[in-house]
């Protein structure tokens, strides 16, 4: 298990630099690999819309030791206990989902961080921090864990500037399908009320110096946010992937 001080992801992120990524819903180990070889920048682990539990998510990340890709876990909710547990097992990036307010964001950096700066609970050894082997842990993993918020909600947006301020927060993720069903279109975060919305979200963090990433699965919606300048990107899904080779196959043998 390679050493994961300093957190190269974060650092990026901090730098706002443009990343590709990949999204796995598939709760499995083998395809979590298989992602792991195609040099994505970073892989999301859902524990949102996906039947991950903390030992499937524990398998994933086992499966991606030897990648080159930045591993970023997704709790099912702004939970201090579950967030606990994610860190514990290795995750040093973090999504958390549907933040509305400047106190949720701040209740999230805290899940992320050892007292004084957090609550964050002190196991001795676990998978993290290579099961207590290494020795400035305690100290420097603060400032290494990646906190990405995500807004997806009329009120996430009416907040975005407070948000975006926290200490701690280093990312914004915009959460399109949520955002569009919020703004009276679902499943149409094509809208054009729904894209001048994230045109406004990534205009005001992109004010305050953080990044803003995103994910769309349509190529042409990818190309778009990354031309709008958006840092981190995921360009499709494990799933979906699966499901439109799988489809096409069989349309190409169709009698």
């Amino acid at each position: 298990m390679n050493s994961p001080l300093p957190n190269r992801f974060r650092q990026q992120i901090l730098a706002r630099e443009r990343l590709i990524g990949f999204w796995m819903c598939m709760s499995n180990h083998i395809t979590a690999e298989l992602a792991g070889l195609a040099n994505y920048d970073w892989l999301l682990i859902d524990g949102e819309h996906s039947p991950n539990e903390v030992p499937l998510m524990l398998q994933q990340l086992q499966a991606l030791q030897g990648s080159t890709s930045a591993a970023i876990g997704r709790p099912s909710w702004n939970d201090p206990v579950e967030i606990k547990r994610l860190l514990d097992i290795g995750f040093y990036n973090l999504l958390i989902p549907f933040i509305e307010t400047a106190e949720e964001a701040r209740r999230a950096v805290a899940a992320t961080r050892y007292p004084p700066q957090g609550i964050r609970g002190v196991a001795g050894a676990q998978r993290s921090n290579r099961y207590g082997t290494v020795p400035d842990y305690l100290t420097t993993i603060n400032d290494n864990v990646c906190v990405l918020l995500q807004i997806e909600s009329r009120a996430g947006v009416d907040a975005v500037d407070e948000i975006a301020a926290v200490e701690g927060v280093d990312g914004i993720f915009i959460g399109p399908s949520d955002l569009a069903a919020g703004l009276g279109h679902l499943g149409n975060p094509g809208h054009p009320e729904v894209q001048e919305v994230i045109r406004h979200l990534y205009d005001r963090v992109t004010a305050q110096g953080k990044a803003v990433g995103t994910l769309a699965p349509v190529q042409a919606d990818a190309r778009r946010y990354l031309d709008m300048g958006m840092h981190f990107v995921a360009v499709g899904t494990d799933l979906g992937v699966f499901k439109q080779a799988t489809f096409a196959l069989r349309e190409a043998f169709a009698k």
